[in-house]
């Protein structure tokens, strides 16, 4: 894609060697996985049509503290000895050496300097003459950048501005050769930016354009995974504080197919390809999400992109007007946001993949957009996407950071990871046309392997349901009874509590550490392994996965995952006891941070500075009253830090409601995993005492 501007020298790869087979999931995998690659930026656009100029204005306006900028043909010239008129002279192979070291090279300082890379280049050359372009991309190229812009300026302007150029000599195209130049660049580029998993749009000549590029360009500059969530989960959080001050149970529901039986996106984009007369826009969300890129954050991120290129704000907002004009909410989920406006107790949150301008369009026209917010994007502006994995999230956060009851409503497979993380999950079930294809098969997996138990609501009350009713029960939305399940009052904040009682590995773990004729190492390792057990099986889970990129048996790069924010922990062992199993946390965790602590108050401040979790450590949970003391303590040296306790036997009484451990439960936030729950109040003592066994110290008086 990066080129030079002379003929000979423009060639990064003809044609006819550039593979178009390339493996895209590998790509795909290996882009999603470089977390820590530079961002690389190209800026193209058929000759004339404003790149350099562009350039030029963009590093008066955003500077180079942060961004670097590159013309393509001045980096070959400063790498090439003899510049280009030395590359012009070289044979195809050797030319192709220097065009990937180029771009290459444009990688590697930026990911250096931590700034962003900013190149103008040509993606293709054209001569009228000639039946087809000659495309100039690499493999290194594809490899490299993450996004692009196409300067998608009328014919007529590029080729006046050819005319007017007195500093370049250019051969002048005629405005049909420059249309079918500039499509052809485009649609080649666009499928070939998909397939890749780097992120294009089309950007047009405006008295704004160079403040759109420039809010683009900042946007690309930090817009990552983890960035997006956390915008995300910011969002659920601003909409908490400004709502009831008592609530305790959170309605969280997708928007398309389960409050309305149409898809607003598919409607918007009918509405441009009409406006257009194209139906080639009518086909630009099911091209994308039917590509290498899938439902994911990246491929959520090209169809703000999309929107962006759809409409400036203006046309925007009528077309989402008209859109929202057309919806009608099912009568069910209007009762049922009335009864969230009415119950102070009670919230309701939509969480939609779809357009937020649309459906806040559609609750105010129900008058309840002050009560119902909506966790949506579809513009820049907006600062994230929603994906499958940002409606779970903001259903963890309402459960585990807020501490509320949630009930979760979806109809496709994007919701399930949803309706597996609420307290109870409603499948919304509509005309068997418009239904999720894929759903049935995902939905039957994530009851028998993920552990999901849902009920399903039939809109309208005829359809036939899923599945079949004793797997996925039927429950009506307008049922009395239903009703008072959600409107009932509960206990705010309860103890969040994960463990293995009933497992088949529970009991294997369990079994040397029960063993009275184990002790000293022996019962150290069986402790290190409960550790490593249940922080890969819970904590994980409670916590959740980064991904990063890892260097494959094969040669290539592919993702590895660790826990999240993993370095950002904090693993403290309560000694002495807690020592063994703390050490198995840690190597299922080994970039946390390892801290041993006799009293509450050997854990110190810069323990905690910059950490996210604090994992307290303990064999045997008795009273609760240690527990309390440590979390207690933990709490008022950072307020907000998330603390998680583990322990391989946590007595039951002791974080049943009521006790110590529940109530402070319920003024602060932590949570619990152990190994077994145990209704046996025996506490041990001398030869029974579990850190005596540990380090065979029974015989000590």
């Amino acid at each position: 894609m990066m080129a030079t501007s002379c003929k000979n020298a423009s060639t990064i790869m003809p044609g006819p060697t550039a593979d178009p087979q390339l493996n895209q999931s590998t790509t795909l995998e290996s882009r999603s996985a470089s977390n820590d690659k530079a961002v690389v930026v190209g800026i193209y656009g058929v000759p004339g049509s404003g790149k350099t100029f562009l350039l030029d204005q963009l590093k008066q306006e955003l500077g180079q503290k942060h961004f670097e900028f590159y013309e393509g043909s001045e980096m070959i010239a400063n790498l090439v000895p003899g510049g280009l008129i030395a590359f012009q002279k070289l044979d195809k192979p050797e030319k192709l050496h220097w065009r990937q070291l180029a771009i290459h090279t444009i990688g590697k300082e930026c990911a250096d300097s931590g700034r962003v890379a900013v190149v103008a280049g040509h993606f293709m050359f054209w001569p009228e003459e000639e039946e087809a372009g000659q495309p100039v991309y690499t493999q290194a190229d594809l490899r490299t950048y993450t996004h692009v812009l196409y300067l998608d300026v009328p014919a007529e302007l590029v080729a006046q501005r050819v005319l007017d150029d007195t500093e370049r000599s250019r051969t002048l195209p005629s405005i049909n050769h420059l249309r079918r130049w500039q499509q052809a660049e485009q649609t080649q580029l666009r499928r070939l930016c998909r397939d890749h998993g780097i992120l294009f749009s089309l950007v047009f000549p405006h008295p704004t354009l160079l403040n759109k590029v420039s809010i683009l360009l900042r946007d690309f500059q930090h817009h990552t995974e983890e960035y997006n969530l956390t915008r995300a989960e910011s969002r659920i959080d601003e909409v908490l504080v400004a709502g009831k001050g008592q609530l305790e149970t959170v309605l969280v529901m997708d928007a398309d197919r389960t409050l309305v039986a149409k898809d607003t996106g598919a409607l918007f984009w009918k509405m441009v390809s009409n406006s257009r007369q194209s139906r080639d826009e009518e086909c630009q969300l099911k091209t994308l999400f039917s590509s290498p890129l899938g439902y994911s954050y990246t491929a959520f991120r090209q169809a703000a992109l999309l929107y962006e290129e759809a409409a400036m704000d203006e046309e925007f907002n009528v077309l989402c007007d008209h859109v929202a004009s057309m919806m009608t909410i099912h009568p069910e989920f209007v009762s049922l946001l009335q009864l969230a406006k009415e119950q102070e107790h009670v919230g309701a949150v939509v969480a939609t993949c779809g357009l937020r301008r649309v459906w806040e369009k559609v609750l105010e026209r129900e008058g309840m957009s002050e009560t119902v917010k909506v966790i949506g994007g579809g513009r820049v502006a907006d600062g994230f996407v929603v994906t499958a994995a940002v409606k779970a999230a903001v259903v963890a956060r309402l459960r585990d950071t807020h501490h509320m009851y949630v009930w979760a409503f979806g109809d496709s497979v994007l919701d399930l990871p949803m309706l597996s993380k609420a307290d109870q999950a409603i499948v919304v079930v509509g005309e068997e046309q418009t239904r999720s294809r894929t759903m049935d098969a995902a939905l039957l997996n994530a009851i028998d392997n993920d552990g999901l138990r849902a009920r399903q609501a039939l809109i309208p009350s005829n359809v036939p349901p899923r599945l079949d009713t004793t797997q996925l029960p039927l429950i009506q939305l307008t049922d009395p009874e239903f009703i008072d399940s959600i409107i009932h009052r509960r206990s705010r904040h309860p103890l969040h509590v994960l463990h293995a009682t009933d497992r088949n590995a529970a009991k294997l773990l369990m079994t040397p550490m029960r063993d009275a004729t184990v002790a000293g190492p022996a019962l150290r390792e069986a402790h290190c392994r409960v550790g490593w057990y249940l922080a890969t099986e819970f904590l994980t889970e409670m916590i959740g996965l980064e991904e990063y990129s890892i260097p494959h048996v094969q040669g290539h790069h592919t993702s590895g995952y660790r826990l999240c924010h993993e370095k950002n922990t904090s693993i403290v062992a309560l000694m002495r006891g807690g020592e063994a199993m703390a050490l198995g946390v840690n190597e299922a965790f080994p970039r946390a941070m390892f801290v041993h602590a006799k009293r509450p108050e050997d854990i110190e401040p810069h323990h905690l500075l910059r950490q996210h979790t604090v994992m307290l450590v303990d064999s045997v949970v008795n009273s609760g009253k240690t527990v309390v003391n440590f979390v207690r303590h933990v709490r008022s040296l950072h307020a907000t830090i998330r603390i998680v306790v583990v322990a391989g036997v946590v007595q039951a009484q002791s974080v049943s409601e009521g006790s110590p451990t529940h109530a402070l439960a319920s003024r602060t936030n932590f949570s619990l995993v152990a190994l077994r729950l145990s209704d046996n109040k025996f506490t041990g003592r001398g030869t029974t005492d579990t850190g005596n066994r540990l380090f065979n110290t029974t015989s000590l008086p």
